[in-house]
């Protein structure tokens, strides 16, 4: 029989630009687009200042470049530090199935390896296509998905980036395979990346097996081989993670012709996916009610389990850090009852501290909810209560989080984000110049011209 990894391997290999769907290809101009916006907010953090000093001290051949500095390295660095980037402030797409994933951290994989090959803008809308089709497909493929006992999704990436870097390689099928086969052995991640009081490889465990992916592609190129059956073989993915019910019918189904990327969702807040619901749920009743912070005397945010558990174990009430604070639900929706809104300034250090955020704090309480549990992640509901000083109560509930299918942000809204994650990079004529070049991507003849466009003046 033909494996999983082989038939993946001729999708990735086969599929042309005219076999796109017109909007299929115009989603992924919006997913470059708010990727690369996603990446230029990052780009003064200071985790991410320590990350451009490690890539400029590793060296490397100059054959793709870095979104921000403009410094040229190897494909593989580059992808490690334009995937981070985009990854840094949690604020780039989401598609949730029975796994979570971001296919938009594959991007900067794509781009360097097209650049380092001197691809045009088209093969790299291509190589973006393959990730999103091949990403979110597994995110159906295991049932509860691997998320759910214990897994980092970057696990899954580890066997899309060969496909997605392979394919800007100019590889055939037979080291497409041995690229996935060469990934797939060597990157499955902990969910405990995700757990706890957090740290900077939140952020970086996706990148990481993204960059495997452009590593893997170079090693199969030079004639490296890797298990051909990494996927459904002797003591490969499914029989060693058998702690979930695969459906590895999932990863292939419909492949060349229902197009998933039109279904991914986008972030309107920089937050972990699972808050966007309840900060959704309490914004409407502070704007309803016309509430302010010295108005509130209880909040109950009611969710799933999941939620409960890992957004709001004890060190989410006290978050010291970017990356804790993104993923706790008490401390997010503390901003957005403070602020009206939830921005990547709400996790600048000086913001971490402020004393009406962390007044709020003690008046949130996060419950699991077994009716909502019931509906997950088929649906991810979320309830939020208010108890005002005045004893009025107040609740608000929503399935559907601003960015989904269901409620798109619109090209204009995509542009306005952009601008706001760009405007401390770029000024507002190169603004101008990376949003037209984006919607115009098909045309691009130059990897490095394009990328050009995202230094910092």
């Amino acid at each position: 029989m033909t494996s999983i990894s082989r038939r993946m391997a001729e999708f990735a290999a086969s599929l042309q630009y005219s076999h796109i769907p017109a909007d299929a290809i115009h989603e992924a101009k919006r997913f470059l687009l708010d990727s690369m916006g996603c990446a230029l907010a990052a780009v003064h953090n200071e985790d991410m200042q320590a990350m451009y000093r490690f890539t400029e001290k590793l060296g490397g051949t100059p054959e793709a470049t870095v979104i921000g500095t403009g410094h040229r390295t190897n494909a593989p660095n580059a992808a490690l530090m334009n995937c981070l980037l985009t990854r840094a402030l949690d604020y780039n797409d989401i598609y949730w199935e029975q796994d979570p994933s971001h296919p938009s951290d594959i991007i900067g994989a794509a781009l360097a390896a097209a650049e380092a090959n001197g691809k045009d803008g088209r093969a790299a809308l291509v190589a973006t296509v393959i990730a999103y089709e091949l990403e979110m497909r597994w995110c159906h493929a295991a049932e509860p998905g691997i998320r759910e006992v214990g897994w980092h999704h970057a696990t899954l990436t580890q066997f899309v980036s060969p496909l997605v870097a392979g394919r800007m390689y100019d590889l055939d099928v037979d080291q497409l395979v041995a690229a996935v086969g060469i990934s797939g052995s060597s990157h499955f991640t902990l969910g405990g990346v995700v757990a706890g009081h957090l740290t900077n490889m939140k952020n970086t465990a996706d990148p990481l097996a993204a960059q495997a992916g452009v590593l893997a592609a170079l090693m199969a190129r030079e004639g490296y081989s890797g298990p051909v059956e990494v996927i459904e073989g002797k003591e490969g993915l499914v029989e060693v993670l058998n702690n979930v019910t695969w459906h590895p019918e999932e990863l292939l189904k419909g492949l060349g012709q229902d197009f998933l990327i039109t279904r991914c969702s986008y972030k309107a807040f920089p937050t972990e996916a699972l808050t966007h619901q309840p900060i959704s749920a309490a914004l409407r009743i502070r704007r309803e009610h016309n509430l302010t912070a010295a108005d509130i005397a209880e909040v109950l945010v009611e969710t799933t389990t999941r939620g409960a558990d890992i957004l709001s174990d004890p060190s989410k009430y006290k978050p010291e850090t970017k990356e804790t604070a993104d993923h706790s639900l008490p401390y997010v929706i503390a901003v957005a009852l403070a602020d009206g809104n939830v921005l990547p300034k709400a996790f600048d250090e000086e913001k971490l501290k402020d004393p009406a955020i962390w007044d709020l704090l003690d008046k949130i309480k996060v419950v699991a909810d077994p009716e909502i549990d019931a509906l997950f992640p088929r649906v991810k509901r979320a309830r939020v209560t208010i108890t005002t000083s005045a004893n009025k109560k107040h609740t608000a509930q929503t399935d559907v989080a601003k960015g989904a299918p269901e409620d798109p942000l619109t090209d204009e809204e995509i542009v306005a984000k952009f601008r706001a994650n760009a405007a401390d990079v770029l000024n507002p004529a190169q603004q101008d110049q990376a949003i037209e070049a984006t919607w115009q991507f098909e045309n691009v003849s130059d990897m490095g011209d394009y990328m050009r466009l995202f230094i910092a003046r």
